[in-house]
């Protein structure tokens, strides 16, 4: 990552879409988007329920080529990665919370053939990270409590982005910085000048009449925020 940024990603959270209409919902976006998040809930680390691998493997068969970013709000996530593996998603994000042995969890990921990823609950330090963070691919930073879509972004998170890129930068690491919660037309310029790298967004998108015009006014507004536009 030193040099030159990347232009920032837009990931659209299925989350948001109609679950009944999945697949609806991502023909709609006409293919204005980057990767697609995938939200993983078990009742248990959040107080919620949401998909598992059967949808995971349906999306790697209809989409061979896309870029499968999953998001393991589970616990713990060492009895859950191998299900996920098996559908070879491109990142496998576990929380710091959710387990002991963390370095442990994100090796197995890489061996299993993913790029693991680590994320952050809106209350928990940067710090934490510190001694895996050459480990990691992706570092996610949470800027809603996870569990659930349509909550308001909490802003006091965007000083999470700005170390991670300062500690990314000193000392050579490659990682990308993701945020999730919250974010949307009125936010996503000030989200990616704080160092963001990928943009995740549902309700943004999915909750408006034409999902493929709002996703690609959000990745405009990115776009023009990461070079400086």
């Amino acid at each position: 990552m030193n040099g030159q940024r990347i232009p920032p990603r837009i990931a659209p959270s299925l989350l948001s879409a109609d679950p009944l209409r999945i697949w609806e919902g991502l023909q709609s976006l006409a293919g204005e988007y980057d990767w697609i998040h995938l939200d993983i809930m078990d009742g248990h680390f959040v107080p919620n329920l949401s998909y598992g691998p059967a949808l995971l493997k349906a999306l790697r068969s209809a989409l061979p080529e896309a870029v499968l970013d999953v998001h393991l709000m589970v616990e713990p996530p060492e009895n859950f990665i191998d299900s996920f593996l098996r559908w070879k998603p491109d990142y496998l994000v576990v929380h710091q919370e959710a387990t002991p042995h963390l370095h442990r969890v994100l090796q197995a990921i890489r061996e299993g053939g993913s790029r693991p990823g680590v994320a952050l609950n809106p209350g928990t330090c940067v710090e934490a990270l510190d001694p895996i963070l050459p480990f990691v691919d992706l570092v996610l930073v949470m800027s809603v409590n996870p569990g659930f879509g349509g909550q308001a972004f909490i802003p006091e998170v965007l000083s999470k982005t700005r170390t991670l890129c300062q500690r990314r930068a000193a000392r050579g690491l490659g990682f990308l910085v993701e945020m999730d919660g919250g974010i949307g037309l009125s936010n996503v310029e000030e989200v990616v000048r704080s160092g963001c790298d990928v943009i995740v967004a549902g309700n943004a998108i999915f909750g408006e009449a034409d999902p493929a015009l709002t996703a690609r006014l959000l990745r405009k507004k990115a776009r023009e925020a990461g070079s400086g536009e």
